[in-house]
């Protein structure tokens, strides 16, 4: 089956002269060292207090989700135990997002520099995107202190734009570089979902708060190729915000706690989306679908994959390092295409045209053209 990529009615950005290239020298990811399975999750859910507060319904949801295949096997949690999640309180939240946030974002900038060889003193700016939490001065101080970079760096702290932040953090990247005031900029993302914690009846809420796991990931950018390895170049990118569809996909706040809203309309929309995103690079690159070799793609969950499949015309095969991911650690937000990026690398997967997409609240959908050598 093939797809008929349509002609987009506008362009966008980048139409009269081809956007200068960033190269990607370094990919780093981190997560915390606690594992836990589905079973152990349902298991702690049935013993905590939670459990008599919900409903039968919330009861057969929960273990409708946890019990069968839903593309996830285990999650890296930032918890000693299990039990710990389920104290559910601003105070508990903000201390956990305020301890694991910097460590674990610094720790994928950390694995980011030694990829690329580079030492903490040459970067010269750093974006750090969030939802799961905030903090004032915001995460890109931790990650200057914890790394030792310049105390000149130039530092951005992106929040609001939920899963799908990669993109929109690469693409300030992308416009520092090519505006000729920066040589290399620290690209990070990271989501404790566990410091966003919410419980309550509605199926979205339970849903949401089975699938999203604790990581981090981060790339190095730079105006210019690394001294080895493979070499991967920034060549095009374009996002979409539809903002009439906000309320399908956000974070409110009740009771001083970060809730997440998660709809059925979210699997089509990304769909929907990520089709005309794809369709507006190609088409100014004069591609087809058929010529990327690697597809490196948020997730969200099983059901979402399944619909991006469908509205891409792709084979199971293609979203293979997506699948691999959320089965090992479940949706993590901002940081997922980072660990799917590094395991499309770690599998040495072929050379040529790759595509990078990730969507989120907004609702909004992004997406970039990467060449591959």
């Amino acid at each position: 089956m093939s797809l008929q990529i349509p002609t987009p009615q506008r362009a966008g950005r980048h139409t009269l002269n081809a956007p200068s290239a960033m190269h990607l020298i370094g990919i780093g990811t981190a997560s915390p060292p606690a594992r836990y399975t589905k079973a152990e999750c349902l298991q702690a859910f049935e013993r905590s207090d939670w459990y008599a507060r919900l409903g039968e319904r919330a009861h057969f949801i929960a273990r409708t989700v946890l019990q069968r295949d839903n593309g996830i096997d285990a999650r890296r949690l930032a918890v000693d135990a299990l039990a710990e999640v389920f104290t559910i309180d601003p105070d508990t939240l903000s201390r956990r997002f305020g301890t694991h946030a910097p460590a674990l974002a610094a720790q994928a900038g950390r694995n980011a520099l030694e990829r690329a060889a580079l030492a903490p003193a040459a970067i010269d700016a750093v974006v750090v995107s969030t939802c799961t939490g905030t903090l004032c001065p915001g995460l890109s101080g931790h990650v200057i202190e914890r790394l030792g970079l310049r105390a000149d760096v130039q530092a951005y702290d992106l929040v609001g734009q939920g899963c799908g932040a990669a993109l929109p953090n690469l693409q300030l990247g992308h416009a520092l570089i090519a505006a000729g005031s920066c040589r290399h900029v620290l690209s990070v993302c990271v989501e404790v979902s566990s410091a966003a914690m919410y419980l309550d009846d509605d199926p979205g809420v339970l849903i949401s708060a089975c699938l999203f796991g604790d990581g981090a990931g981060a790339a190095v950018l730079a105006h210019e190729a690394g001294p080895g390895g493979r070499r991967i170049v920034w060549r095009d990118s374009t996002s979409l915000t539809d903002a009439g569809q906000r309320s399908a996909l956000r974070f409110e706040q009740r009771g001083g706690l970060l809730r997440n809203v998660l709809t059925r309309a979210v699997p089509a929309l990304a769909a929907e989306h990520a089709q005309r995103v794809l369709a507006t690079v190609l088409a100014r690159a004069g591609l087809q679908p058929g010529d990327i070799a690697a597809w490196i793609v948020h997730a969200g969950g099983r059901d979402v994959l399944l619909a991006l499949a469908r509205r891409l015309a792709l084979q199971p095969d293609d979203l293979r390092y997506s699948a691999a991911m959320l089965r090992e650690y479940g949706n993590l937000s901002s940081a997922f295409v980072y660990f799917v990026l590094a395991a499309a690398l770690a599998d040495d997967a072929p050379g040529g045209w790759w595509w990078l997409t990730a969507f989120g609240a907004g609702f909004s959908c992004h997406g970039a053209l990467l060449e591959v050598r």
